[in-house]
């Protein structure tokens, strides 16, 4: 299992207008460094009404596919 932490800050409104097609990804860089390309669906369960804030974790497999996504 690989995990990449990352803090997000992106306001609601932002969201809604550039994160809401089906396609969509959001970019983040990791603490570590590395630029990780995450669906924006998989962002939605953390979606409130300020938007998306706060520090995560991504897990992946070995083949880098999703695994979870936690709020930290």
């Amino acid at each position: 299992m690989n995990h990449y932490t990352f803090r997000l800050n992106i306001s609601y409104h932002t969201f809604q207008q550039h994160y809401s097609g089906a396609a969509s990804a959001v970019l983040v860089m990791t603490e570590q460094g590395l630029k990780v390309q995450i669906p924006a669906m998989r962002l939605r369960p953390f979606l409130s009404q300020i938007g998306i804030k706060g520090r995560f974790r991504l897990t992946t497999d070995q083949n880098n596919k999703f695994v979870q996504l936690e709020s930290l």
